[in-house]
């Protein structure tokens, strides 16, 4: 696999086990051009990095080793992991983002980030699920990869979960407690931010970054019948 190397200065100096490498976190750039998101990942100021950078062409630019740490995740949270930069790798895919015009993603620059995914899942025994947005483990802060990121075409190819198209029918809401039922389903997933028993205003942040991974098309915030369902698919796999 063909990679330039442009080294960051933003990450831990100590060295990490591999057994610690549990996850990728896929992350956008959000910034106007391919340059400006290098030069910002190259600045020690500025304290972000990634460990690999994909550009619209397909390019795979690596700019911390897997054995360090790199500043990509910032506060957050899944399963019973917090603040994940200890334990992942961060992948960052070149596209304005929400803020400049979000762009959809390029063949090119898509089929590379599949070809790395499936050299990282064979290195490190990765797991299907293993694979997250950030806006997964973030969901009060972030958006990306957004909801033009095809996390179903990924999943066919084993990098990433989804869920089936035939959903639990028989299923209804007049059934279930809604949003109980939901947020027990998302907590066993993996999502965190939210308090089980307790409403908070909050709570349509996380449903939103649930609907923008498995429902982009129906980002709402509101835990309509087909969200349910997906749920209640994903946390019974």
């Amino acid at each position: 696999m063909r990679l330039k190397i442009v080294n960051s200065p933003n990450f831990d100096k100590k060295t990490r086990s591999k057994k610690l490498i549990k996850y990728v976190i896929i992350h956008y750039t959000g910034m106007q051009s391919e340059i400006e998101s290098i030069m910002r990942l190259k600045d020690k100021s500025s304290k972000v990095s990634c460990h690999y950078l994909i550009n619209r062409k397909g390019l795979i630019t690596k700019m911390v080793p897997d054995t360090k740490i790199a500043w990509h995740a910032g506060k957050s949270k899944w399963k019973k992991i917090n603040n994940l930069n200890k334990y992942s790798l961060g992948i960052e895919l070149v596209n304005k983002g929400h803020k400049f015009g979000y762009e959809k993603y390029s063949e090119l620059q898509i089929k590379s980030l599949i070809k790395l995914c499936t050299y990282l899942k064979k290195k490190y025994n990765f797991k299907n699920e293993s694979f997250l947005g950030h806006s997964d483990i973030a969901p009060f802060r972030k958006l990306d990869p957004g909801e033009k990121f095809p996390w179903k075409r990924l999943s066919k190819l084993k990098i990433g979960f989804w869920y089936q198209k035939k959903i639990f029918e028989n299923l209804t809401k007049n059934e279930v407690d809604i949003r109980s039922t939901f947020f027990k389903n998302i907590y066993k997933i993996g999502y965190r931010y939210f308090n089980l028993r307790k409403k908070n205003k909050s709570d349509s942040l996380v449903i939103r970054a649930f609907q923008r991974r498995f429902l982009p098309d129906n980002i709402t915030g509101n835990i309509d019948l087909k969200t349910l369902k997906i749920s209640q698919f994903l946390a019974n796999q």
